[in-house]
């Protein structure tokens, strides 16, 4: 709304001629996201926490689980309501709404949100149900992915190849199979945020981290002259799109202040599956999917754990790991959980900067 309201006041005073660069009002929604979290928060913890919307441990479903983290029994739980309303909020402020990509990030983020908020609130609120099933959850998502897919497809200006990265000549156009590749990473993408949301800060942060990185490859995808150095797909529309990745980047920064260890809330399916549909509909829209899988190196790793140990369970009855997904393995093995969470952000900082450094590897 800003962006309308002020950027045509430059005829009359130049200064507001800013609000057309979109670094300015992508810095802005940083800031402006990360402080909503700040203002916002504890109202919405205290708020929570009188509702008894906290954490429920299932004692009986997991006991080495329980013992391990018997302090988070009662933390206050979906704070994703937070990040979400501090992301909308941003975006509505300084994003240009006429771009029909941030539209349907902004759909992407509500569409899983009432979703997650709907699990959360048939296991937290009702507390007679483990919530959603994993195909009702599973069937929401391939139709998000479906309505994505469909749109941008029909519009016929958005190209069905799918980019290789590292290299320059070998794409694969999938023709109308690119929507049923849509359903997949949007399913994939908000599925492994919410298996690595586990421990205080571990997913916010590895989610922050990735915003910012996609926040730079939106910029260069929608840079007529940065896309044509690095050889990668110049998409027009996604340049956009950085001011929506510096609203999860901000919204995530401000979140992490309370769920950092040991944490005051925690995000619940409210938050992971809405952050991860918003990454994944990013990484569509910039035409960066299968970049996507370097770039959450930390996701990917988290869901093969899980796939390898279920696997191995019904193929040889026998564990992989002591427990999936991989960082309650570890913190089976003995270390800290803030040293788990740490070590997991240092490798996540080394595949974005791996990923960024060889962009121009093609």
């Amino acid at each position: 709304m800003l962006y309308y309201f002020l950027y045509p006041l430059r005829d009359i005073f130049f200064a507001f001629n800013v609000f057309k660069y979109i670094t300015f009002r992508a810095g802005m929604s940083i800031v402006t996201s990360f402080l909503l979290c700040l203002i916002l928060g504890p109202y919405i913890i205290k708020k929570l926490t009188l509702l008894k919307v906290g954490e429920n441990i299932r004692k009986e479903e997991c006991l080495l689980l329980y013992n391990m983290q018997p302090h988070k029994q009662g933390t206050a739980t979906m704070g994703g309501i937070l990040i979400i309303s501090a992301i909308l909020i941003t975006v509505l402020l300084w994003a240009d709404l006429s771009n029909r990509y941030i539209l349907l990030c902004l759909l992407s983020s509500l569409w899983l949100g009432l979703v997650g908020f709907r699990d959360d609130y048939l296991k937290l609120i009702k507390k007679k149900s483990k919530g959603l099933s994993a195909c009702a959850k599973l069937f929401w998502q391939i139709l998000l992915g479906l309505v994505i897919g469909t749109v941008i497809v029909s519009g016929g200006e958005f190209s069905t190849i799918v980019d290789i990265p590292f290299f320059k000549r070998i794409v694969l156009d999938l023709g109308l199979f690119y929507i049923l590749f849509i359903v997949l990473v949007i399913c994939a993408s908000s599925n492994a945020v919410n298996i690595t949301d586990g421990l205080d800060g571990l997913a916010i942060g590895s989610v922050m981290m990735v915003a910012l990185a996609f926040a730079v490859l939106s910029y260069v995808t929608g840079h007529a002259v940065f896309s044509r150095y690095l050889f990668i797909p110049h998409v027009p529309q996604a340049a956009e799109l950085t001011v929506f990745c510096a609203a999860i980047f901000g919204a995530s920064l401000g979140f992490l202040w309370f769920n950092c260890y040991p944490a005051n809330i925690f995000m619940g399916d409210t938050g992971s599956l809405s952050l991860g549909g918003m990454l994944g509909t990013v990484a569509i829209l910039t035409k960066k999917e299968l970049l996507l899988g370097l770039v959450g190196g930390i996701f990917v790793i988290e869901v093969i754990s899980v796939i390898m140990q279920v696997a191995s369970l019904k193929l040889t009855g026998r564990r992989i790991f002591k427990m999936s997904p991989l960082h309650h393995h570890f913190q089976m093995k003995g270390l800290s959980e803030s040293k788990i969470i740490i070590r997991f952000w240092i490798i996540g900082i080394i595949f974005i900067i791996f990923t960024l450094v060889t962009l121009k590897l093609r």
